[in-house]
This record gives C-alpha cells, sequence and structure tokens, in this order.
C-alpha cells in the first residue's frame, strides 16, 4: 500500500517502496508509481510530461523512500529548476554495505560516466559527469556496516557507484554488488538495501524551505 507522507494543492511526497518503477518504462508492464498518483490526484495528469506525470525526480526500481511529485505545470517547473541545480535541495540516503569505509566520513568526488553499450555506470577520468557523494558510517556489525550518504550532485546509480568504488557495494546490489558476498550473509538480502531517508527542498508556492522522512524499513537497520 502507498503511504502519502504529505499532500496540498501544489506537491505530493510519498514513500516509494523497493520494486516499484516510478514511471511507465519499455518493458515494464506493472503498474508504475506516477500512474498510480495519476488514479488518486487526476489533476497530475500530464505535468511535465503524459508519459511521467508529476515526476521531478527518479529513484532506481529498487530503492526506497521519500520523493516528491508535482501536482501543477508551475510547481513542476520550479521543482525542476531546483532539482537540477541542486542548490536547494538536500538529499540523504542510508545504506547497508559490505565491509566499512576506510575512514568513519569523507567525501568522494569523481566522474561518472556509462559503460559501452551497457546500462552500467563506472568512475572515468574524464569524458563523465561530475559526481560528489558525502558518507558517513553510523555503525558496524560483523562484515557489513550502515552507511549515510548525503549526494550534491544526481546522477545515475551514483551512490551504487561511489559505495563500489569506496570497497564497500550496498548489500543486494545486482549491478555493482558482490553477489558471492551476499550469498553468505545469514540473511540473504531480499532487495537492494538502499533507502532515500531524507529530501528537503523550497516547497514551490512560496520557496520555504521543507523536509520529509521515510520510515526507516525493517531490512535496512541490518547491523
Amino acid at each position: 500500500m502507498l503511504r502519502i507522507l504529505h499532500e496540498d494543492a501544489d506537491i505530493v511526497v510519498v514513500d516509494k517502496p523497493s520494486g516499484m518503477i516510478v514511471h511507465p518504462a519499455p518493458g515494464r508492464r506493472e503498474k508504475a508509481l506516477s500512474d498510480e498518483l495519476v488514479s488518486r490526484y487526476p489533476d497530475m495528469r500530464g505535468v511535465g510530461s503524459v508519459e511521467r506525470s508529476g515526476v521531478v525526480h527518479r529513484l532506481d526500481v529498487d530503492t526506497s523512500g521519500v520523493m516528491v511529485f508535482a501536482r501543477n505545470r508551475a510547481s513542476y517547473l520550479r521543482l525542476r529548476r531546483e532539482f537540477e541545480s541542486h542548490g536547494g535541495v538536500d538529499k540523504t540516503y542510508l545504506a547497508v554495505v559490505h565491509g566499512r569505509p576506510a575512514k568513519s566520513s569523507g567525501t568522494v568526488e569523481t566522474q561518472i560516466g556509462k559503460r559501452p553499450g551497457k546500462k552500467k555506470m563506472r568512475v572515468v577520468d574524464a569524458g563523465g559527469q561530475t559526481a560528489v557523494t558525502r558518507w558517513r558510517t553510523l555503525s558496524s556489525r560483523g562484515a557489513l556496516s550502515l552507511v549515510e550518504f548525503r549526494i550534491e550532485t544526481g546522477r545515475t546509480h551514483q551512490i551504487r557507484v561511489h559505495s563500489a568504488y569506496l570497497g564497500c557495494p550496498v548489500v543486494g546490489d545486482k549491478l555493482y554488488g558482490d553477489a558471492a558476498k551476499d550469498s553468505r550473509l545469514r540473511r540473504r538480502p531480499a532487495r537492494l538495501l538502499l533507502h532515500a531517508f531524507g529530501l528537503s527542498f523550497p516547497h514551490p508556492s512560496d520557496g520555504r524551505k521543507v523536509s520529509f522522512t521515510a520510515e526507516v524499513p525493517a531490512e535496512i537497520v541490518y547491523v
């Protein structure tokens, strides 16, 4: 059941479940989150585009957590500007990772580019897009750690790529993870253990900063 965190005349904030696509995509027949919201809020239909009604930003299909959708064109345009500039938007994620980063906290700044002919992204020396991720280790137990990530840019798969780059891939990550380590865990991960915990942004109606959090799923509190 979809959990609505906030709604008003301009925006809808939701807690996206893991396994749900954000908008319709080629080859995917299941109902998308944007379609679910349009059925509840018909005024959202066609905001931004018919295919991606109300969609301001995205989460990977297997990532859970807080997202905001626009209910009208003016709000969509204002939110898109904020999310594209990254100036007034703060995003906080929680992830269970294999191992532990060498330092308790730090910043990764690299370029991220696409592997030729594949959907998988990678850190590249040149020709990619700048990606900045801050991390902080919250706890560790055995071979796993719970890490907080804050991203200053919004590149495709950014946290997953940077987590692997740190030598600590996200548990349950089928693209960038370590399947052998996943298989040896006492509790095998049923999903990617990455959760968009917090989101702050200027409200499109008046510019005031608003903040929302999505309850942490039990499987994310792993260590």
